[in-house]
């Protein structure tokens, strides 16, 4: 059995078949749609300048430690966020000789198809890491940027990577699908 090409079929078939047509058409409006008061989001870093203040500046990502109890909901802006840096691209960096990245130094896309095109990349990185690996390299432990699970093999992650990719773009998909619904109609 030749698993690198399953681990990869696994989540390109959801990626292809269910996941990625459902985002095309993303508009500006369901990106930044707040379905609850006080929900995260992306927006504006807030340094003082005119462009910032007219939204064409540095976005950053709302956050907090330790998260509030509960936790606040999340617009699809900040659910790709999460996505395109903390599922994604700092894995690659992590793991596949992407440069490094954070939530804190990511540059947050400030409209739906920036952050689409965003995505699109940063799966194909990660898709192109998980090839690169070839079979032994899925044996290889994870390291220490996985912490408590730095012994685990690569394959662990991989296959955690897509079950996170899964549930996070069916929640997006989901808030997308609700959107319609929630406004009033005359």
């Amino acid at each position: 059995m030749i698993w690198n090409p399953l681990l990869r079929e696994q989540i390109s078939w959801h990626w292809t078949a269910q996941l990625r047509d459902r985002l095309d058409g993303l508009t500006d409006d369901e990106y930044f749609w707040e379905p609850a008061p006080g929900s995260w989001s992306v927006r504006p870093r807030d340094t003082g300048t005119a462009a910032v203040r007219a939204g064409a500046g540095p976005m950053t990502i709302d956050f907090a430690i330790p998260q509030p109890d509960p936790a606040p909901f999340t617009t699809i802006a900040w659910r790709l966020g999460h996505v395109i840096v903390g599922v994604l691209a700092m894995r690659s960096a992590s793991h596949f000789g992407r440069a490094a990245t954070d939530y804190d130094t990511y540059r947050y896309a400030a409209t739906a198809a920036e952050a689409l095109a965003q995505l699109d990349e940063e799966y194909a990185t990660w898709l192109a890491g998980v090839e690169s690996l070839g079979e032994d390299g899925l044996a290889r432990p994870c390291g220490e940027a996985e912490g408590p699970y730095a012994e685990y093999p690569l394959a662990a992650l991989i296959l955690h990577i897509n079950r996170e990719l899964i549930h996070h773009l069916s929640e997006v998909c989901l808030l997308r699908d609700l959107h319609p619904h929630t406004r009033e109609t005359n």
